[in-house]
């Protein structure tokens, strides 16, 4: 990726570059969301640590690699937040900051069941990555990790293992794999580098790892340590796109 050669140019030149910009456009594990817990009014809560979000993992790897180049991170992940409202707010959030790359990542909050769903996903995909484009930026589309599979024990308030029950049928059901393949048939039509981390989660299972007790809140939000999978599969796909 173009990135990645001007990453190279400020290392070599660092007086006659700029460094770059790299923006990410996404629901609560964008925005670096862990554990939930309620509230005292018995509202859901989550706990917010940004320093181990995904995007700073990719800082990190990137100012390893190029310790030289200037490396501005953008993170406009709102937790709760799905492609639709994604498209109202690419402009402002993201684009209007010139990124040199853009890495957008949903589904989570977009799988449902519900007539459409998987229509309304792809559709305002289809335009952020519209915009994206025209923009000038680069751009990466991430899938996201899997949701739960199981109800873990870890979980006791009823609201949570209520929840709980509900994404581990749209994860077992084959709900959340087919609005992810949605996804990446488009990728493939519109001509968008995917970084497939749902394939790895999958293989992850498929391999008899309890990928539930990889989730911080046993519902869909990943460990601090698999954020690092994110991080280091991104970086992987700026170099080989």
């Amino acid at each position: 990726m173009k990135i990645i050669e001007k990453l190279a140019a400020k290392t070599a030149d660092h007086m006659n570059h700029e460094g770059v910009t790299v923006a990410f456009l996404g629901d609560s594990v964008t925005q670096g969301c862990f554990e939930i817990y309620k509230k005292e009014d018995n509202a859901i809560e989550t706990v917010f640590d940004k320093r181990f979000s995904y995007e700073m993992g990719v800082f990190d790897i990137l100012c390893t690699l190029f310790p030289v180049a200037t490396v501005n991170i953008i993170n406009a992940g709102i937790s709760g937040d799905r492609a639709p409202r994604g498209l109202l707010r690419v402009d402002h959030d993201v684009i209007r900051h010139e990124p040199d790359l853009t890495v957008v990542c949903y589904g989570l909050n977009d799988c449902s069941e519900d007539e459409g769903s998987i229509e309304e996903y792809i559709h305002a995909l289809g335009e952020i990555f519209d915009k994206i484009k025209a923009s000038g930026s680069e751009l990466i589309f991430m899938t996201p990790n899997m949701m739960n599979t199981r109800v873990s024990p870890h979980l006791t308030d009823p609201d949570f293992v209520a929840l709980a029950k509900r994404t581990a049928e749209l994860q077992n059901d084959g709900v959340f794999d087919a609005h992810i393949e949605a996804a990446r048939v488009l990728c493939r039509e519109r001509g968008v580098a995917v970084c497939d981390c749902y394939a790895i989660w999958k293989k992850l299972a498929a391999g008899g790892v309890d990928t539930t007790e990889l989730l911080s809140n046993k519902i869909n939000h990943p460990t601090r340590e698999m954020n690092r999978v994110f991080a280091y599969e991104l970086v992987k796909t700026m170099f080989e796109s």
